[in-house]
This record gives structure tokens, sequence and C-alpha cells, in this order.
């Protein structure tokens, strides 16, 4: 049985800007028993402490910072959040998924930060957008060609929306990542770019042939934008998505 379902807590950047310990305690009220933080260098000591008060799990952690900061400084501050996974959410120029000389120098970065990981005790991940979806290879999507490019320590956070959004059958995507795969993030809204999301289960997107095609990964729930009050719409996530699985 997976992790409890997760929350990616930029869905919540304004309110844990404003109110961090508010915001988590808010979450842990509606039921969730797991997030994933976006930027690890945050207060990591006391963003854990909160967490470990409040039962909250952090199966994994975006790391953004990789990009500006000391890389050994990162994954220090991810290890203190609580997890060892550091995920590249992005900052990589999208022009590269579009050709095979490309997708090596995404690998390679990748492979760099792993080894760089390595010796903090950590691991890398990649999450997709729809731009390295849309591309194809003899029928492959860009992201199937980059994993077989990258480290085999190297794990996938599918982003199962933009996966979506970039023409994947996802289901199908995810069987062929099969393994790679460590973790989803759900999302749901009406399937096309540069428009608000919804609640989970309110869109177009059909969440549970997707979630059936890898049931081992950790579901973290992730809303980009939000028309509505952003609240109600992760507690109706939560709602469903539990009730879907029967998980807590």
């Amino acid at each position: 049985m997976p992790e409890p379902l997760s929350i990616q807590l930029y869905t919540l950047r304004d309110q844990m800007a404003a109110d961090r310990d508010g915001t988590l305690t808010r979450l842990a009220e509606i039921g969730y028993r797991s997030v994933e933080p976006y930027d690890p260098t945050a207060d990591p000591a006391g963003f854990r402490k909160l967490a470990d008060d409040l039962g909250l799990t952090v199966p994994s952690t975006h790391a953004y910072a990789l990009f500006s900061q000391d890389a050994g400084e990162v994954f220090d501050a991810v290890r203190t959040t609580g997890t060892d996974r550091a995920i590249v959410p992005g900052g990589i120029d999208h022009e590269l998924f579009t050709t095979h000389d490309g997708l090596q120098q995404v690998a390679d970065r990748l492979n760099g930060f792993a080894a760089k990981a390595a010796e903090h005790g950590a691991l890398i991940g990649y999450h997709n957008h729809w731009w390295e979806i849309e591309p194809r290879f003899d029928g492959r999507t860009a992201l199937e060609v980059l994993a077989g490019l990258l480290a085999p320590e190297v794990f996938l956070e599918v982003d199962t929306y933009w996966a979506a959004v970039g023409g994947a059958d996802v289901p199908e995507l995810l069987r062929a990542l099969g393994d790679r795969v460590f973790s989803l993030h759900v999302k749901d809204g009406p399937g096309v770019k540069e428009q608000p999301h919804t609640a989970v289960g309110r869109g177009t997107i059909d969440v549970p042939p997707i979630l059936a095609a890898a049931p081992q990964a950790v579901r973290i729930v992730e809303l980009d934008s939000c028309a509505g009050d952003v609240f109600e719409a992760v507690a109706e996530s939560h709602a469903y998505l539990t009730g879907l699985e029967g998980r807590s």
C-alpha cells in the first residue's frame, strides 16, 4: 500500500507564505497525513518539527533551489525536512526535449544531480509538464526517451494532468515507465493549458484508470491554480481520492 495521500504545498503557496503553521494545521484537519514541500530550504528544521507535531510525513520535496543554491546545502535541507527524495520540477530549457541531443543534455544534468545527491544520502527525481510529452520520437514521448537515458537511481514523478494535456494516453504512459515512477501528481481541470484547475474529480480527467496503472505510486494532489476557494478544492480532492481508493 502506498503512503497516505499527500499534497504538493505549492497548491497553497500564498497561504503558506502568509501563515505556514496555520496552513499545515488546516491541511491536517482536512485529513491529509502527508505533504510535499516546494522549497526545502525555507526553515527546514522548523518545518520538520511542525510536521512531526501534526503527524505529517514527507515522501519527497521539490528542489528548484538546486539551480541557484549550493547543492550540498539543498540536499542537507531536503534530509532535514524528513525525506531523501528531491525532485527537479522544471528549470530546464523546453527546447532540449525536442531532440535526442537535447534529451542527452537533460539526462546528463539530472544524472549529475543524482551523483551529488548520493553524497548526501539522497535521491533525485524529475517532474514533467506538457513539454516533455508533446515531442515524439518514433511514437514515444520525450519523457519515455529521457527515462532510458537516466541513471537507474533517478526516479520520476509523473504529473498526470500535464501528461494528458500533452497528448499522452496516461495509463499507457505509466505502464511504459513502470518502476521508474515513484509518485503521481493528481490534478484535474479543463484539460487545456493556462486555465484554472478544479478539485480532483470535478474536471475532464478520467482519474480511476490512471491510478490503476500505477497502484504503488504515491498519490500527491496538486492544483497549479484554482478559480474558487483552494481549501475547499483540496478538501474535495481528498474526499474524492480517499473514497475512490479506500485509503487515508
